[in-house]
């Protein structure tokens, strides 16, 4: 019971401070800044008159309602900011395109301090030095570099902590700097290991340890708590711009309803980048630490060489998410063997290997 209870609470606290909190505050900023505009109408001029107390219920319950609908919708409002909807295919090409020549860019300049570095020791090959030569001969990188000189040493390492938010291959690259941040732990396991996450995420959370699973949900609770506040701030920001055609709408405070709000929306997608990167090392903790406990959920052995635990893992994703193949079979040699014991089933060829 006891368990139990813990689930609710935990899943209870993500929703909390992923949805219901941000959305709270949005919908505090609409009763202040747009509802004085609306007063005059009917609907709204009985529910501000009810008092403090009562429209304080009301704020709250519309907060309860709003970030639940918003929760169950997440996965769309993802894909959205990560640029898998609603883009159309040509401004998708010119975002990918930008997101591959600024991971391109920031590869330069951290290789560039690493080659100057070495010139100053005298250990540059000749390969190095071509490499050198060009990167000064490339103005966007100079330009670049003449400012990475003068930063220290912690804010040079920001360069790979900026570069690690794209995923490795650079065919995996999305539109916007959020869904490049995403699906470099997306790929984490097939990179590695090639386990599909996305394919097995369902049988890999549910045989991890509860402490890693548990890290994971918080994680991304911050990110969500940004994405929420983001998407809260587009509509409050389109209700004070239709509040503004209003018959006594209050002008000063629309136009700071919908200032203030726009300033925020690019602050809050970067927090939400930046976040990922804690959702990131959860994911990575994920994957290495419930390997073991889904390959002996699946009845499998893993490995003593990393090329066979890639081998097991690929067929383990193909098996999940293609029909079945009798290629499957090459998965026999990685199967964990029965108890001594157990009496053979149809199919063991009297080997008593299980075919289940």
């Amino acid at each position: 019971m006891g368990d139990i209870a813990k689930s609710v609470l935990g899943g209870a606290w993500t929703v909390l401070v992923g949805w219901l909190l941000p959305t709270a505050l949005n919908v505090s900023l609409f009763v202040v800044a747009v509802w004085p505009s609306l007063r005059p109408t009917g609907w709204s001029w009985k529910l501000w008159s009810t008092g403090l107390t009562p429209l304080s219920v009301e704020v709250l319950a519309v907060s309860v309602l709003l970030g639940l609908a918003l929760s169950a919708l997440q996965n769309p409002l993802y894909r959205v900011l990560e640029g898998y909807a609603l883009w159309p295919s040509a401004l998708c090409a010119y975002g990918r395109a930008r997101r591959r020549q600024a991971k391109q860019d920031l590869q330069d300049r951290i290789t560039l301090l690493r080659l100057e570095r070495q010139e100053q020791e005298d250990r540059l090959t000749p390969d190095d030095t071509a490499r050198l030569t060009a990167l000064h001969a490339n103005p966007r990188i100079a330009r670049a570099a003449r400012k990475d000189r003068r930063r220290t040493a912690v804010q040079r390492a920001l360069l790979r902590e900026r570069l690690a938010r794209y995923p490795v291959d650079d065919a995996q690259l999305a539109p916007t700097m959020l869904g490049n941040a995403i699906r470099r732990f997306e790929e984490f396991g097939y990179d590695r290991f090639r386990l599909d996450t996305q394919v097995m995420w369902n049988e890999l959370t549910g045989s991890a340890p509860e402490q890693v699973r548990r890290q994971v949900d918080l994680a991304r609770a911050n990110v969500d708590f940004f994405v929420a506040l983001l998407y809260g701030h587009c509509a409050v920001i389109l209700c004070a711009a239709a509040a503004l055609t209003t018959a006594r709408p209050d002008v000063p405070l629309l136009l700071t309803a919908v200032a203030v709000p726009g300033f925020l929306i690019p602050v809050w997608y970067r927090a939400a980048v930046s976040a990922t990167d804690e959702w990131s090392a959860a994911v990575r903790a994920l994957v290495n630490t419930g390997r073991k406990p889904l390959a002996e959920s699946l009845g499998l052995v893993l490995p003593g060489k990393l090329a066979g635990e890639r081998e097991m893992w690929a067929l383990v994703s193909k098996m999940s998410r293609l029909p079945h193949h009798e290629r499957a079979a090459r998965l026999d040699a990685f199967r964990a063997e029965p108890p001594e014991n157990a009496p053979p089933l149809p199919g063991d060829n009297g080997a008593g290997q299980s075919a289940k």
